[in-house]
């Protein structure tokens, strides 16, 4: 039996993140992911770093992220291939710029500066070869994409370098709570800590209920497409307003779709299959946008099973347990926070008390029982 003092389950961007602002807070972490780290959403993610666009509760840790972002080199030695070259969203009728704008300026009255609208001029000298259906977007200029291999790279080191121990292929079976702490029993063997943290993902709820709480919890399995290589003309990440599309342009050349796509999957094998049909709408999508890539060739695609709420919202929250905290359910959105709610889950766990960026993922918001009170 091993007894570090926090026990993380899951190896994904959020899991590695606490555990390694666990370890340079001095404690003694054990990561214990079922397959491999990054199997499911955090290697099949568009690694899209966005404040545009973000439900206002998620603005205060998302701003606290972006900030770290521009500077996530100094937190895992690694610039994660991040670029700020902007994001749009960009719209094709005028109720729809009107929607934005309005939008924007609750932001604004809020305090947030981060997104602006524009015109189709200014529009057009950011991604030339936009179709001229779409009459302006909602600009962020300081987000941008990394590269999601390269970031779960980074984080991994980072995280065995300030002494985390990271354990593939343990699967949890059962999780036990006593006045010692906690018990978790995995297909790698048993493991005892007075914490323990459930970083599980689209299995976050399985863990939960292992622990005697029903946290209602659905998934997804969003698609992923490459292109092959083609000159470099996109900079910023582009969506449409409206429609399940992700479009960006690597560093490569290659083209990364994504943006919600939706796959199949199954939880019990952890197992996903693409969806062809839904493959070729969000390629059609993307020929809509910038007609001159109509016709290119798509080299990959793939999925990974991410965890969905009813309200699109994470949780990130103490469990109802001592000595167990929650964060999973990131509903597709999750990349751009992971530095700062690793952070502020490393203090939650530390310190007991919930940090006032997380104070909205409560997960009794999801049950009626909690709606109710």
């Amino acid at each position: 039996m091993t007894n570090p003092d926090v026990l993380v389950i899951g190896g994904g961007l959020h899991g590695l993140s606490a555990a390694l602002h666990l370890a340079r807070g001095g404690a003694q972490v054990t990561v214990l992911e079922g397959e491999f780290v990054g199997r499911h959403a955090s290697g099949a993610s568009a690694a899209g770093v966005r404040t545009l666009g973000r439900n206002p509760l998620e603005m205060p840790l998302s701003v606290i992220a972006m900030e770290m972002w521009h500077r996530i080199a100094d937190l895992v030695a690694d610039d994660c291939g991040f670029h700020a070259h902007g994001q749009l969203r960009v719209v094709a009728s005028d109720a729809q710029l009107e929607a934005e704008t309005q939008r924007i300026s609750r932001l604004t009255a809020q305090g947030y500066a981060n997104e602006t609208v524009i015109g189709q001029d200014q529009l057009r000298q950011l991604v030339p070869g936009l179709n001229h259906k779409f009459i302006g977007a909602a600009y962020a200029a300081d987000d941008g994409a990394a590269d999601p291999h390269r970031t779960l790279v980074a984080f991994r080191a980072a995280a065995q370098r300030a002494g985390v121990t990271i354990l593939e292929g343990a699967p949890v079976r059962s999780l036990q709570h006593s006045r010692d702490g906690w018990t978790v029993e995995t297909k790698a063997g048993r493991f005892a800590a007075p914490r323990v943290v459930n970083a599980a993902g689209a299995w976050g709820s399985r863990i939960a209920a292992m622990a005697g709480e029903t946290i209602p919890l659905s998934a997804k399995a969003s698609m992923m497409m490459v292109t092959e290589r083609l000159t470099q003309t996109i900079r910023p990440v582009v969506s449409i307003v409206g429609r399940s599309l992700s479009f960006k342009q690597s560093s490569q050349g290659t083209l990364v779709l994504g943006g919600g796509i939706q796959g199949r999957y199954d939880l019990d094998s952890g197992r996903t299959a693409l969806d062809f049909h839904a493959l070729a709408r969000g390629a059609a999508a993307a020929a809509e946008l910038m007609p001159s890539v109509a016709g290119t060739r798509i080299t990959r695609c793939w999925s990974g099973i991410e965890g969905k709420t009813q309200d699109l919202l994470p949780v990130i929250c103490p469990g109802k347990t001592e000595g167990l905290f929650h964060i999973f359910g990131f509903s597709g959105h999750g990349f751009q926070l992971v530095p700062a709610a690793g952070a502020a889950m490393a203090k939650m766990v530390t310190t007991g008390i919930v940090p006032e960026t997380l104070q909205p993922f409560t997960s009794d918001r999801l049950t009626l029982q909690g709606a109710a009170a």
